[in-house]
């Protein structure tokens, strides 16, 4: 058999996820109905080390669960965390053959310099820097290039995170993932799909041209992309952590307020959200811009759903259940009984905790995420208890999105009034065509 052929591909990607996932799930059950507790932090060091060498969705997909507390063992999440900026590098010799297949045998001749060595590596591709002559002008590219056969490996983890779902299903019933499974797989989809990622980048572009916003984002250079390799230029900076340690605490602040603009505003001008917001996908340069990177999964959302979002805010500003009930409903939630509003109320409050309060403050007032794990993990219990609830398949990388940019401001450490921010922003899309 062809070791190249998607047959052969699936068969060995079912092989080494097989036994990842069911080292996991016998975790799981063992837990769970023997009540026997391996206790192996070194496995689960093992498990994202194997992971990691993995590449691919199901790393993402880790990832993902490790912030749904009670998904996993707590150890899994610690370590499964840190997997999306510790991925391991693919070689030279994949450079080159890659390359190849993208750009033809000739490629190199088409770049003044290219780094064979891997700027950044992440689960669905890496990243190099390279330089071409623009206009008699050296000119440096970053240039993403997506591992080899993912369309097949996607199909191949995701048959296998049906087992995992179906395992963790099975003792606990507080959230049903059923719909999970699809979003994250449209999602998948578009992320292999370099066209799409470039047409996301045009998008910002052009959103924050303006650049009221001190937010940069990267060009597209069309010329030298395809679907699987995309070439952008190359934004010099550090990254947002690093950068905040030298900063004032006024500097942190302004770029706090930046990110949080950055963010907020196209989801409520536009129905856009950046899928991904860790600390890895945001730069800051010499003159203190919010360097954008990493569009290859932003989530599309209709005015209802958006709308939706803000009616939640007013319900909880102005203390309204019926306007709750209508929030939820307008997202596709149903059989909502009285019990589980309230659970879910108490979840929204922690959400918008930060835009309820108008005042300066931190966007977590401990600069630490030991509240939002306990009542997170509070509420999971509560709703096993009420016999679960359906989540749409929207919050899917709404919630994780909306939680990941918080976990950025909080560890940027910056203070502001984000109730004001809110509010702004609010009254900004009152005159902005929704589109």
């Amino acid at each position: 058999m062809d070791n190249n052929t998607p047959i052969f591909t699936t068969m060995k990607r079912f092989a080494a996820v097989s036994s990842t996932v069911g080292g996991l799930a016998a975790r799981v059950i063992g837990e769970r109905v023997a009540g026997y507790a391996i206790n192996d932090a070194d496995y689960a060091k093992t498990l994202k080390g194997a992971l990691g060498s993995m590449k691919g969705p199901f790393m993402k997909v880790a990832q993902f669960l490790a912030t749904i507390p009670d998904a996993i063992p707590p150890e899994y999440a610690k370590e499964l965390l840190e997997l999306q900026s510790n991925a391991t590098p693919m070689g030279p010799l994949f450079v080159k053959r890659r390359m190849q297949t993208e750009l033809g045998v000739h490629w190199q001749s088409l770049f003044t310099s290219f780094d064979m060595t891997p700027a950044a590596a992440a689960s669905l591709g890496q990243v190099h820097k390279a330089t071409i002559n623009h206009n008699d002008i050296p000119l440096d590219l970053a240039i993403k290039l997506q591992y080899p056969s993912m369309q097949t490996i996607v199909e191949a983890d995701l048959t296998q995170l049906k087992l995992l779902f179906g395992t963790y299903h099975l003792f606990n019933k507080a959230l049903d993932l059923n719909d999970v499974l699809g979003e994250i797989n449209a999602r998948l989809m578009e992320e292999l799909d370099y066209i799409n990622e470039a047409r996301n980048i045009a998008n910002y572009q052009t959103f924050f041209a303006e650049g009221v916003d001190a937010v940069r984002v990267p060009e597209v250079i069309q010329s030298l992309s395809t679907d699987r390799l995309l070439a952008m230029t190359w934004m010099e900076g550090k990254s947002l952590l690093t950068a905040s340690e030298t900063l004032t605490q006024e500097q942190r602040n302004t770029l706090g307020r930046t990110l949080f603009r950055a963010w907020y505003r196209p989801f409520y001008l536009k129905g856009w959200i950046h899928g991904d917001p860790h600390p890895g996908n945001y730069k800051v340069d010499a003159d203190q811009n919010l360097l954008l990177l990493d569009f290859g999964c932003v989530r599309r959302f209709d005015i209802s759903f958006v709308n939706g979002v803000i009616e939640l805010y007013e319900a909880l500003k102005h203390n309204s259940r019926d306007r709750a009930v209508a929030a939820y409903e307008c997202w596709g939630f149903s059989n909502l009984s009285n019990e589980l509003i309230d659970v879910m109320n108490e979840w929204a409050r922690l959400l918008y905790d930060p835009l309820l309060d108008d005042r300066v403050r931190p966007i977590q007032m401990n600069f630490s995420g030991a509240k939002g794990w306990e009542t997170a993990m509070r509420v999971h219990q509560q709703l096993h208890q009420l016999g679960g609830l359906r989540v749409p398949q929207e919050f899917v990388f709404m919630d994780r999105a909306s939680v990941g940019v918080g976990a950025v401001l909080m560890r940027l450490k910056c203070e502001m009034n984000w109730h004001q921010l809110f509010e702004e922003i609010i009254e900004e899309r009152k005159s902005t065509t929704f589109s």
